[in-house]
């Protein structure tokens, strides 16, 4: 009888034999019978051994081993990966070694314990031909009592065979090495192709194939166990040997163990993708795990590059969608299945939809079903049949076309349909409504332009850069007396010209006109001016313009009449400037000879007034004394009827000097303060002392504040004022004379620094004139402002220091002020 394989020697049972023998020497031990029946049970005992002895000899060449569970216990579900309870093992030494050899000898598990953890998990396949594994079918046997047999691929193309049976509390399970039996039997029965396929399938050939693979590859044990990687792997994490790596049990990240038990539980591929650390750089990498006999075999795939691309992508997309969502125009996308599966804000804002309809990625022939509903789509006849048509461009490969809506409420959207690149039918909407507006005005714009052209008095011609005729009206065609034939469209600029000789013949004229057309250079597309003197004794002007498309517009007028009437007109101006010069001259000539009569007169006055030539009488001397009154005011007239003239002749010169405004003010007041005091006027002065001396002529200075004066009294009431103001308003005087008196009518105002008029038909009408005269002399300038019935203000500025050369710049001091 052999001892358990854990004892020096293996204990080998025969079955029934072994309880037989069992029972003798049990039988010799008790019996104190007759020594016949013991000699007969020593005989006995002996054939038995010696035929344990042939059965324990026959059973130990078999290539196997036994696994015997005292008890059907239950797998614990907290460790399943390594609980097979405690088994004992029976077989030789010779088939248990030869058992070991496909498992991993690194572990310091039982040897039955070991001998399971390498066998769990090989590709099997049971009598019915369906795939399975040992952990599984042993968990049945154990658990369900439910018996199996198994053929297990293992490494290098070997095979085993497991049974599995209950013998009353027992689980039985039989393990044998059958390689040379399975292809045998494979080559008996033609199945060398499954054999050569299960070879195939070999882990040990597909590792040897990806040792020199440049990806990481490795393969792990049932148990989890590092059993093998090929150099990339090894590089990647950072060891110098395989037996190094085992020794470590180095992973690529802690991922990779969970991920092996979970490709053991599914009995099938998983693929995740984590982002790891190799060779001291972060990389996405896409780790494959997959079953294969005895454990799992596994590969990582660098993506870096495909996952940035697919994040590059997906910022894309949704910079993509975000720009569409910002765009005007409605965008959906129905996939293959005709489902919306992508949409803007525009399409429905345009189409009027609810974004909780949308978001549930309804059918195109939804979609339209549901604007039929809501009154948003064209009015149709036979609504199905259009239905219809608008879905079957789903069928076109080809499909692109385009379509007007008219909806219900007057807009109008263009729709145009075309494929997707991913597939489907991209559908793009447009409110066109403006744009279809825009047109008809533009249209209707166009029509009035032409018309306004048509009637136009100038000429219009049009030339393009390639001096091609591109628009032209009526009244070009009759300026030039052209034919029809001349002025067809895109006509060359010669042909149109050579009829035009006919009345106006200068080459270089035309020549320079054809440059304006043709030279893009940016002298040549300047605005353009002449005249043309033609052979009918007509005059016509014209202007070329650039326009902005490269053209050249050339608009002719005819001005004949216009130059006739110039002619005319400076014919007359001619007469004229000699009238007036005849005027001044003669102005000049009757006042010097008023002059001297005028002296005798006043002479002859004062020497009767003086009682030299004898006394007069009361009523002569009063008429003597209106006389000299007389000859004084018509002495005075003349005196500025001859300053004007020679103002006007251009022969009187400023005599320049520093003046004093307050002393010139106060000068002038005196010489009017007795007629002030007889119709009861103030007079009232405001001159700041700090003012400055004007560079001036004193003497024209003082006459022009003394007439301005007498104009203010004439038209001042009683217990009126007379306001005189100075003030300095940059480098310019401002000298103002206000009264409140009855002011001027609003129609006398603008004429009231002309010679010989006044603003109540009193005097002679040139004390402003001359006023006027003396100002334009100073490079001044004065304006009036009058009120009827409130009052008037005289306002001079002149500057304060004049020169030859001086360029004033009058102050806005009175915006309401008339100019003279």
């Amino acid at each position: 009888m052999s001892s358990p394989l854990g004892e020096p020697t293996v204990i080998v049972t025969a079955g029934a034999a072994f309880f037989g023998l069992a029972s003798l020497v049990w039988a010799l031990r008790v019996s104190d019978g007759a020594r016949g029946a013991a000699r007969r049970y020593r005989l006995k005992a002996q054939e038995l051994e010696e035929r344990l002895a042939r059965s324990d000899s026959v059973f130990s060449a078999h290539p196997g081993v036994i696994l015997v569970w005292d008890k059907l216990d239950r797998v614990r579900t907290d460790d399943a990966a390594h609980d097979w309870g405690e088994p004992k093992i029976y077989g030789s030494q010779v088939a248990l070694a030869g058992l070991l050899r496909y498992t991993d000898d690194s572990t310091a598990l039982s040897p039955a314990a070991r001998l399971l953890d390498g066998l769990a998990d090989l590709e099997a396949r049971d009598v019915s031909g369906l795939d399975t594994t040992l952990r599984r079918r042993l968990k049945d046997l154990r658990e369900s009592g439910l018996p199996f047999s198994l053929t297990l691929l293992g490494p290098s193309g070997s095979f085993m065979e497991a049974d599995g049976r209950t013998a009353g509390a027992r689980a039985v399970v039989w393990i044998s090495d059958a390689t040379l039996k399975g292809i045998e039997e494979s080559s008996a029965r033609g199945r060398i192709e499954e054999a050569r396929r299960l070879v195939s399938r070999d882990p040990v050939a597909f590792l040897d194939m990806l040792a020199r693979a440049p990806i990481p590859a490795w393969r792990m044990s049932g148990g989890g166990k590092l059993q093998w990687a090929n150099a990339a792997y090894l590089e990647a994490v950072e060891c110098r040997s395989l037996e190094q790596a085992v020794e470590r049990q180095a992973m690529l990240d802690a991922g990779v163990a969970g991920q092996n038990q979970r490709t053991l539980e599914a009995g099938a591929e998983t693929v995740e993708e984590r982002t790891l650390t190799i060779r001291g750089q972060r990389r996405s990498m896409r780790v494959h795990v997959f079953p294969v006999s005895g454990g799992t075999g596994a590969m990582a795939l660098d993506v870096t590059e495909q996952v940035s691309a697919r994040e590059a992508l997906s910022r894309h997309k949704r910079a993509h969608d975000e720009t569409l969502n910002h765009v005007a125009d409605g965008v959906a996308v129905f996939g293959h299945d005709r489902r919306l599966s992508y949409y803007n804000t525009a399409f429905a804002t345009l189409l009027g939809l609810d974004f909780s309809f949308l978001e549930e990625r309804p059918g195109h022939g939804e979609v339209l079903d549901r604007l039929r509903q809501d009154r948003k789509l064209p009015e149709r006849l036979d609504y199905a049949k259009w239905r219809a048509e608008e879905l079957a461009v789903h069928h076109d490969q080809t499909a692109q076309s385009e379509d007007t809506w008219m909806l219900g409420n007057g807009r109008l959207l263009q729709l145009k349909r075309q494929r997707h690149p991913l597939g489907g039918i991209m559908l793009l909407f447009r409110d066109i409504t403006s744009e279809a507006d825009t047109a008809a005005r533009y249209k209707t714009m166009l029509h009035v332009h032409e018309a306004t052209l048509d009637n136009l008095h100038e000429g219009v011609a049009v030339f393009g850069p390639d001096a091609r005729l591109k628009l032209w009206n009526r009244a070009f065609q009759r300026l030039w007396d052209l034919p029809d034939a001349v002025l067809r469209h895109n006509a060359d600029y010669d042909e149109v010209i050579a009829a035009c000789q006919a009345l106006y013949a200068k080459a270089r004229t035309w020549g320079d006109l054809k440059a304006r057309i043709t030279n893009p250079s940016a002298e040549m597309r300047e605005s353009w001016q002449g005249e043309m003197s033609r052979s009918n004794a007509s005059v016509l002007s014209f202007v070329t313009q650039p326009l902005p498309d490269e053209s050249t517009l050339i608009a002719f007028l005819d001005r004949t009449a216009d130059r006739n009437i110039e002619r005319a007109l400076l014919e007359k101006g001619q007469a004229y400037e000699v009238a007036d010069r005849m005027k001044t001259d003669f102005i000049t000539n009757v006042s010097r000879q008023l002059r001297d009569p005028l002296q005798a007169v006043g002479f002859s006055s004062e020497l009767l007034l003086s009682g030299r030539v004898g006394t007069l009488t009361d009523h002569q001397g009063r008429l003597v004394e209106a006389i000299s009154t007389a000859q004084n005011r018509l002495g005075h007239l003349v005196e500025q009827i001859l300053e004007i003239a020679m103002i006007d002749a251009g022969h009187v010169e400023l005599e320049l000097a520093p003046v004093d405004i307050a002393d010139v003010v106060a000068r002038a007041r005196e010489s009017v303060i007795s007629r002030a005091s007889e119709t009861q006027v103030e007079l009232r002065v405001d001159i700041p002392a700090d003012l400055g001396p004007l560079n001036a002529d004193p003497r024209r200075i003082q006459q022009m504040l003394m007439n301005v004066l007498s104009n203010a009294l004439r038209f001042s009431l009683a217990n009126g004022i007379i306001e005189v103001k100075a003030r300095r308003v940059g480098e310019m005087l401002e000298l103002s004379v206000a009264d409140n008196g009855k002011g001027i009518d609003y129609d006398r105002q603008a004429a009231v620094f002309d010679a010989f008029h006044t603003g109540d038909r009193q005097g002679a009408g040139l004390g402003l004139a001359l006023v006027r005269k003396y100002t334009d002399l100073h490079h001044g300038s004065v304006m009036m402002k009058s009120d009827p019935g409130v009052g008037t203000t005289v306002t001079f500025y002149l500057p304060f220091d004049l020169t030859p050369a001086f360029d004033p710049v009058i102050p806005d001091a009175v915006p309401t002020a008339l100019a003279a």
